[in-house]
């Protein structure tokens, strides 16, 4: 039996246990699978740490580190042993920030191995029909992997896993909870709209221009998919329990976390960042200027997607965070589902329409950065000039990529050198 069956076996878990996609059924698939699942439940969303890890060395070897209890030298040696000599050099000579990352790392997952509750999850699992993708299998949403560390390392779907991963464009609306009528109509017209140009409506499943967004796709027997920062096996909000039942059953819901974990504040905002990265733009329609909204568009932002934003009152609260994004996040202001649809195809930047028979300016669309410029520009800011090594450590990428990407984001005109040799991400006007 390999070191890998024999942690997996340790932790309790039956390599059958986990219902996967529609990916090859053999074992080395669900012995991958098992382990993602595995360190999905030790860990939070978003752990860019264990994300690196997974990255450098996979998900079973580093399954087996955490479980048999590995300290700082025996990951490093993996790390050294799997050609990442970056990482491990940093962490043989006992850099602080890298090595205290990792040790951090460690205190957080080790608490969390707990064979029988996660047992219990996969049970969950089972009950409600969840299945487990894993980035590689067909139904899998390829824009979460822009997240770069920060990606899911699997998500748990009921209903229909490829309502993501079939070609059809996806557009994110989201907006307040406390939506007022005003926000619900341009929401329900909104969503149809988009349905009928063939879009996906992808949010949050919340009370609210969420819930709106979903109703009215699904009106529109359209596809719609919702995720959630909870398990998927008991829906949350519970008054969303039905309209969460009829979206299973023509589209999908997802969430990163096992079956079993309850929704909090920490994981709704994790959430968000898959709402924007799995969608081609997203639209803000309501959001006061402390809304959960505005976190899924500056997650949108970073990623570089399109953002859009809808006007509302300026004596509105409900309609603040939208004029607020107009000037801190270069949102584009839409109004009907024509302008979102056109923000989605990359038509939405640097157009000047004239209704009523004016003329339309070529489109100017910002540059696409590679999947490596988003990580550096996610790892880079506006105020502080990092050093290649820093930024190194914070993308996970090589110092020589991250040498190559900046110079490609410095000719878009992303990015700025400093003359001390340090880099800032240039503010977008």
């Amino acid at each position: 039996m390999s070191a890998t069956l024999r942690t997996i076996a340790l932790y309790g878990v039956e390599l059958a246990a986990v219902r996967l996609g529609d990916a090859p059924d053999d074992e080395s698939t669900r012995t991958e699978a098992t382990a993602r699942a595995s360190l999905g439940f030790l860990s939070e969303p978003g752990d860019g740490v264990l994300g690196r890890l997974v990255v450098a060395l996979g998900a079973v070897a580093t399954l087996d580190l955490v479980v048999a209890g590995a300290g700082v030298a025996e990951v490093a040696h993996a790390l050294r042993a799997a050609g990442e000599l970056d990482v491990a050099g940093a962490l043989d000579a006992g850099e602080a920030r890298a090595t205290r990352a990792l040790e951090e790392g460690l205190k957080r997952w080790r608490p969390r191995v707990d064979a029988p509750a996660f047992a219990r999850s996969l049970a969950q699992a089972d009950r409600v029909g969840a299945r487990l993708l894993v980035p590689g299998d067909p139904e899998w949403p390829v824009g979460v992997d822009d997240l770069g560390a920060n990606a899911p390392l699997g998500l748990w779907v009921r209903g229909r896993a490829g309502a993501l991963a079939g070609g059809q464009p996806a557009i994110a609306l989201v907006g307040a909870r406390a939506a007022s009528g005003y926000g619900q109509h341009v929401t329900a017209d909104a969503s149809a709209g988009l349905v009928d140009r063939g879009f996906a409506i992808v949010s949050g499943g919340a009370y609210g221009i969420d819930g709106t967004a979903h109703r009215a796709a699904l009106a529109s027997d359209g596809t719609t998919v919702a995720f959630l920062a909870g398990g998927i096996d008991r829906f949350y909000p519970a008054g969303h329990d039905a309209l969460l039942t009829r979206i299973v059953e023509t589209g999908a819901v997802f969430s990163e976390v096992a079956c079993g974990t309850a929704p909090s504040k920490w994981r709704f905002l994790q959430r968000n960042r898959l709402i924007a990265a799995a969608s081609d733009a997203t639209v803000v329609i309501e959001a006061g200027l402390r809304s959960g909204a505005l976190n899924t568009a500056t997650h949108a932002s970073e990623l570089g997607r399109p953002l859009g934003a809808v006007p509302g009152p300026v004596t509105s609260p409900s309609s603040a965070g939208c004029h607020r994004l107009y000037r801190e996040r270069n949102a584009q202001c839409v109004v009907d589902a024509a302008q979102m649809a056109e923000l989605a195809s990359g038509m939405g930047f640097g157009l000047t329409a004239q209704r009523g028979g004016g003329s339309v300016g070529a489109p100017v669309p910002a540059p696409d950065p590679s999947p490596e410029g988003i990580r550096l520009l996610d790892a880079l800011s506006t105020r502080s000039a990092r050093s290649v090594d820093d930024l190194a450590r914070r993308s996970g990428l090589s110092t020589g990529m991250v040498m190559s990407t900046l110079a490609e984001l410095e000719v878009d005109a992303l990015v700025a050198r400093d003359l001390d040799g340090h880099w800032k991400q240039r503010r977008r006007r």
